[in-house]
C-alpha cells in the first residue's frame, strides 16, 4: 500500500511506500497524521522534487452503495466503498407531520408564511444531502492526492415517456448530478461514462461484478469506479489492489429538540444537536477502558456531589455498536473531529485508527 503525502503547507503530493514514509518520520522529515482515518505524512522539508503523475478518480454512484477509486498507469492507491446518506427524506417528512399535527393542537405557534422559494432554484434536501456526500468524499480525496480528472459515470432516470423536458428539469437525479458536475469541475477535470460504457470496459477486461450491491467487497462497487479510472488513465489489465476501506456516514438529529413521543409524566426528553457535554458528537476519543471510539449523545446523570453530573455515550469506530452510555466526559482525550466512521472489511490494517491516532 501507499502513503499519501502533503508538504508543509498541506498540498498533495504523490504518494509514498510505508518503508520510505517510516524513515522520513523516524529521521524527522516528516510528521505521522490521520485524515479522517486514513494515514498520511506530512513533509517538514521541502520536497527534492514536485514531479506529478496524472492520478484519476473513477465515481460509481448508487443508491445505496457508492464506489470511489483513487489510480495512476502505475498503482491503484485507494478503494473506497461508502454508504448513501438515504434518511434525509425520511426526517423531512416526519418534521412536516409534527408541524401538521402542531396546528391541530391549542399550542401557539407563528402564522404560515407565504412561499420564499417560489421562482428560486433549490435543491430538495434529499436530492441535496445525496450529492454533497458525494462532493465531501472527492474533496478529502483532492485533500490527499493531486488528482488530475474525476470519472463520474453517468446515471440516467427516465420518469415519463413522452415529455421533452420532464427528465431534464424535473428529475432529482438529473438536477443532483448536474450540480455535482458543476462544483467537481471547480476542483479539476471533469470526464463523464454511461453505464453501457462501463458494462463493455469491465466484459474487455473479464472483470465481474456481483449481484449483491449491499456487500463489502471489491466486486460490488469499487470494480466500476476502478474500471472507471484504468479506462481514463490505463496502466492495467487486472486490478492490481482490491482491498478497500467501507465509510458509513453518522446520523444527525440536528435541530431536533425533543423526542417526538411523549413518556412517563408527560414529559418528552431533549433530543437532537451536536454537542454532547462539551464535545462535538461524533469527534474521536481515546477512553481509558474503551480505548479509540467516537461520541454520540449525552444524558443527565446527577449525583449527591454533583447534581449537574453528565454522561456521554461512546460507540465503536469499526460496527458502530454503542459500547457504554455512562462515560465521564473528562476521561475521554479529544484526538478529532468526525462525521463518519470507517473500517477495512478486507482486513488489510490499511485505516486502523485505533493503532496511531
Amino acid at each position: 500500500m501507499f502513503v499519501p503525502v502533503v508538504d508543509s503547507n498541506n498540498r498533495p503530493l504523490m504518494p509514498t511506500t510505508p518503508s520510505r514514509a517510516k524513515r522520513w518520520i523516524n529521521s524527522g522529515k516528516a510528521t505521522p497524521f490521520f485524515k479522517k482515518g486514513v494515514f498520511c505524512v506530512r513533509l517538514n522539508v521541502e520536497p527534492s522534487d514536485r514531479n506529478y503523475q496524472p492520478i484519476a478518480v473513477g465515481v460509481d454512484p448508487g443508491s445505496k452503495r457508492e464506489g470511489f477509486t483513487v489510480k495512476s498507469k502505475s498503482h491503484t492507491y485507494l478503494n473506497v466503498q461508502t454508504h448513501a446518506v438515504d434518511w434525509v427524506k425520511d426526517h423531512v417528512e416526519t418534521r412536516r407531520n409534527m408541524r401538521r399535527a402542531r396546528r391541530f393542537r391549542n399550542t401557539p405557534c407563528r402564522q404560515n408564511r407565504k412561499n420564499r422559494l417560489v421562482n428560486k432554484q433549490k435543491l430538495p434536501p434529499s436530492t441535496k444531502a445525496r450529492w454533497q456526500w458525494k462532493l465531501r468524499l472527492c474533496k478529502w480525496l483532492a485533500s490527499m492526492f493531486p488528482i488530475t480528472v474525476f470519472i463520474v459515470e453517468d446515471i440516467k432516470a427516465k420518469t415519463w415517456k413522452n415529455r421533452r423536458k420532464w427528465n431534464l428539469m424535473f428529475s432529482s437525479l438529473e438536477v443532483g448530478k448536474q450540480w455535482l458536475y458543476s462544483e467537481l469541475q471547480q476542483i479539476t477535470n471533469l470526464e463523464t461514462r454511461s453505464g453501457n460504457d462501463t458494462y463493455n470496459e469491465r466484459q474487455a477486461l473479464g472483470l465481474k461484478k456481483s449481484k449483491n450491491k449491499l456487500s463489502n467487497k471489491f466486486d460490488a462497487h469499487c470494480v466500476d469506479s476502478w474500471v472507471l479510472a484504468n479506462w481514463y488513465i490505463g496502466g492495467h489489465t487486472v486490478p492490481d489492489n482490491t482491498r478497500l476501506v467501507e465509510i458509513v456516514p453518522l446520523e444527525f438529529h440536528r435541530r431536533q429538540l425533543h423526542r417526538l413521543q411523549h413518556q412517563t409524566g408527560g414529559v418528552r426528553p431533549r433530543y437532537g444537536g451536536t454537542i454532547s457535554a462539551g464535545f462535538k458528537r461524533g469527534a474521536i476519543v481515546k477512553h481509558p477502558k474503551y480505548g479509540f471510539c467516537y461520541v454520540g449523545g449525552w444524558q443527565e446523570s446527577p449525583t449527591k456531589k454533583d447534581p449537574s453530573r453528565k454522561t456521554i455515550s461512546l460507540h465503536s469506530l469499526t460496527t458502530g455498536k454503542r459500547l457504554t452510555q455512562n462515560a465521564n466526559p473528562t476521561d475521554g482525550k479529544f484526538k478529532s473531529y468526525g462525521s463518519w466512521r470507517i473500517t477495512t472489511p478486507d482486513k488489510s490494517g490499511l485505516c486502523r485508527v485505533s493503532s496511531a491516532l
